[in-house]
């Protein structure tokens, strides 16, 4: 079983570092300062060697380091490592009015060959309290971890996505053939089926990882999915009729859709990802923010484990303020979880001595106005 590391990062005007070379630890790498120095950057920047738009979702001019007269050129982001596969070098950039371009190896990389070669899973600071915000955050979490194993899913999602912007503007406009609404609901329902049946099967294996693992201080929660495409497959219903069935929502749904200015028929862009404290047996939307946060955590380092088993490596995790919320003993849980999957992590945090209790091993790096030097 290989390990997803990175032996060497480099980032060149990338945000407020105008040139930054690190050689990261194969385990805990503590990013600590205040904030605002730049800590979450270094983060962002490893973000961009994934699938998708980064951590924040930052457009590559807004990462763009500009100089004292306001002009910018280009930034890099370079490492080398491990990954599913053995060596890897990894790279991606963006000229001024360029898209960003990523390549694996020297080679233009797509999103499920680098979803393959180099596994990643990142959790943020505004997940804290996923389960009591916005039904579209869960979901836009889900998908992300789903997108990490699942070769691609992140596609069917742009596709999905796209199908229905475009289903939309004709519907805005009041002039739609309904010929070619038809062929766009079509392809909308065979990515959409697509999309439902990869969220089961991923919300499964990370059920059974959460009901296998020991007791820890991380909860286990009790997930379950509502979404009417999830619903008829799960009950059985083949994928051929499943598709029927989302056609026939997003047909008798078009008056409504027009007149919403919205996709308000029951798709799989819909759905929601529903969570109970088990111990608790209480709604994790109703926990403390610390429970949710635990919650979360135990969600993300269980679908580590089923990543480690689909594509054979640990992957590498992302930790922003990784220990806000956490009291001492989920932190010190937080440093042996990560320490038991043998994963490289890159973590972040306003003090130092939030992570007192992880191993000796772990690399410290004090952050400050964008400098970086050993802590």
């Amino acid at each position: 079983m290989s390990v997803t590391r990175l032996h060497r990062l480099r980032l060149t005007d990338f945000r407020g570092y105008g040139a930054l070379d690190l050689d990261p630890g194969p385990g805990a790498n503590v990013f600590f300062g205040p904030n605002g120095a730049g800590k979450t950057n270094i983060l962002e920047a490893i973000s961009f060697l994934a699938p998708g738009k980064g951590l924040r979702g930052a457009e590559t001019e807004e990462v763009m380091r500009h100089d004292a007269s306001g002009h910018a050129g280009a930034w890099a982001v370079y490492a080398e490592g491990e990954g599913a596969d053995g060596e890897v070098t990894l790279a991606a950039g963006a000229r001024a009015g360029t898209r960003r371009e990523t390549r694996l190896d020297g080679a233009p990389a797509t999103r499920s060959a680098l979803a393959r070669a180099f596994p990643m899973l990142a959790l943020q600071p505004e997940e804290d309290r996923l389960f009591a915000g916005p039904r579209a955050d869960r979901l836009k979490f889900l998908d992300k971890l789903i997108a990490a194993s699942h070769a691609g899913h992140g596609e069917a999602l742009l596709a999905y996505d796209k199908l229905r912007a475009r289903r939309q503007r004709l519907l805005d406009e009041g002039r739609a053939d309904p010929a070619w609404l038809d062929a766009l609901e079509s392809d909308m329902a065979g990515h959409g089926v697509a999309i439902a049946a990869a969220r089961l099967d991923a919300l499964a294996r990370l059920q059974a990882e959460i009901d296998a693992a020991p007791d820890s201080a991380f909860p286990k929660a009790e997930l379950a999915l509502e979404g009417e495409t999830e619903a008829d497959l799960a009950r059985g219903l083949l994928a051929g009729d499943a598709e029927d069935a989302l056609k026939d929502r997003l047909h008798e749904g078009r008056n409504r859709d027009a007149a919403s200015g919205r996709t308000l028929s029951r798709g799989p862009h819909r759905t929601d990802l529903t969570a109970r404290h088990r111990d608790k047996d209480r709604p994790a939307g109703e926990c403390s923010t610390g429970e949710q946060k635990a919650l979360v955590v135990r969600l993300a380092l269980s679908h580590a484990a089923v990543l480690q088993r689909a594509v054979g490596a640990v992957p590498l995790l992302l930790l922003d303020e990784a220990c806000a919320h956490l009291d001492a003993q989920r932190r010190a849980g937080l440093a042996e979880a990560i320490a038991d999957l043998g994963a490289q992590a890159f973590l972040t945090g306003v003090e130092r001595g939030l992570f007192d209790g992880f191993g000796g091993e772990t690399r410290f790096f004090a952050v400050d106005a964008g400098e970086v030097t050993p802590g």
